[in-house]
């Protein structure tokens, strides 16, 4: 049954407008989901030097930078990535259930909740979530003291 005005059909008419309401919105959103304006670059900041470090867009990222600033104390483990407690879990939902890691990878190690930025390359480790990069890895200090660090969001 058609809807009928004195002069011409209404329906047709509707129609027509929720489709290109439809066809003009929903692309337009899915993109603005799946696409980050800008990468979220973070500085590192060492007694002697400051490093950055692009974070990937992911959910478990976002959080980590919502924590940001903090100062953490990074300790070596196992001769191959300095780690360090958060004040808290990161969500994982929606990530890998693990990942390898190159030299410079930062990355969340979920059952221990902790963080870890790799110096050293190492294979797929089950529980470990990518959260970014260094973007010069070989600015890292990978001697085996503790030292602290302070990482912060750049807003430019």
């Amino acid at each position: 049954m058609l809807i009928y005005s004195k002069t011409q059909p209404v329906l047709p008419g509707l129609l027509a407008w929720f489709v290109l309401v439809f066809i003009s919105i929903f692309p337009a959103a899915a993109a603005a989901r799946h696409t980050q304006e800008k990468p979220m670059k973070l500085r590192i900041i060492l007694d002697a030097k400051t490093i950055t470090a692009t974070l990937n867009d992911s959910q478990t990222s976002r959080e980590f930078a919502a924590l940001l600033p903090l100062t953490l104390k990074l300790k070596d483990y196992a001769g191959e990535e300095k780690i360090s407690d958060l004040p808290g879990r990161l969500s994982t939902t929606g990530s890998p259930t693990g990942t390898a890691v190159k030299k410079g990878d930062i990355t969340i190690y979920a059952p221990w909740g902790n963080l870890a930025i790799f110096y050293k390359p190492h294979g797929y480790v089950n529980g470990l979530i990518k959260l970014g990069q260094l973007d010069e890895p070989d600015y890292l200090p990978i001697h085996p003291a503790a030292y602290n660090a302070r990482i912060e969001l750049m807003t430019e």
